[in-house]
């Protein structure tokens, strides 16, 4: 049987990361951590939850898809849920307009390809769900939680100023070009829910996703059915002796059995199952 645990976090450093991370983080020392990482689970093998913190720009960059791995690897779709964002802040999804891979290529190599974009803008709420293949980024002075597929994979299409501030990463245009969709990010994609209140984000392909205001409902019992990762955002939640706060996350066997009375706001997420081709034209947000 599944048991409730506080899962391990992984500060990781990365080059357009913060040394001054907002409560309830903090950085001892003088390194740019720009995600804390959870270690994934046994039971939740296919999901990955992570905190993402943006002092500078990230790169230009897509993800595979699970039919562009090898039998038995899964690809990166991912979802962003923005916790905080300084005035302006803004993320990029897609494409202003359909691209051919040749285009987007000498795009890339002139850095043209960040005027292509579609950006919008990021507040407090905005949630964003990103299948694999989708080119995107993600400006300065944006702290939000990602869920994705445990996949490790970037391709990276433009690295700002990579030669003359630092950043001499390298790009991966041939594999980038290969998996990115040419074309602009559905805006049923995308909703803005706020800060406050039960809200359900997202319904598969590969996980589905809630926004918690205290205890879940009867409605949100019903679909979530076994194993669960739980984010506190605000607030704590308790399984017997276990309390996990706001900024951990941790693997509850059901919803059932956790205390929700000190939480004002969490989210939950569990895995679908592994994405198919035909699911990738039926992805859908949850109703509100």
């Amino acid at each position: 049987m599944t048991q409730a645990v506080r899962l391990r976090p992984r500060m990781v450093e990365k080059i357009w990361g913060s040394s001054s991370l907002p409560p309830p983080f903090s950085n001892k020392g003088d390194q740019r951590i720009g995600e804390v990482w959870f270690d994934v689970p046994p039971e939740m093998n296919n999901v990955l939850v992570k905190y993402l913190f943006t002092s500078e720009k990230l790169s230009v960059q897509v993800h595979p898809s699970d039919l562009d791995m090898p039998a038995g690897q899964c690809g990166k779709d991912e979802c962003w849920l923005v916790l905080d964002a300084v005035p302006n802040a803004r993320l990029a999804l897609g494409f202003k307009q359909d691209i051919s891979a040749q285009a987007m290529r000498a795009a890339a190599l002139d850095g043209s390809i960040e005027d292509l974009l579609e950006w919008h803008d990021a507040r407090p709420g905005d949630f964003f769900y990103l299948p694999s293949g989708t080119v995107h980024a993600i400006g300065p002075g944006i702290s939000l939680v990602e869920v994705q597929q445990n996949c490790d994979i970037t391709y990276r299409l433009f690295d700002y100023g990579r030669l003359d501030h630092g950043r001499p990463r390298a790009l991966h245009l041939d594999q980038a070009v290969a998996v990115a969709i040419g074309a602009p990010h559905p805006a049923a994609l995308r909703k803005s829910c706020g800060m406050a209140g039960n809200t359900p984000l997202l319904e598969g392909p590969v996980f589905r996703i809630d926004r918690l205001a205290g205890a879940p409902t009867d409605s949100v019992l019903a679909r979530y059915a076994g194993a669960v990762l739980a984010v506190p955002l605000a607030g704590a939640i308790k399984v017997d002796t276990l309390t996990v706060r706001a900024g951990e996350c941790c693997l509850l066997p059901d919803l059932a059995s956790a205390d929700f009375s000190q939480s004002l706001s969490a989210l939950i997420t569990q895995p679908v199952r592994q994405c198919l081709a035909e699911d990738y034209a039926t992805v859908n947000f949850a109703s509100n």
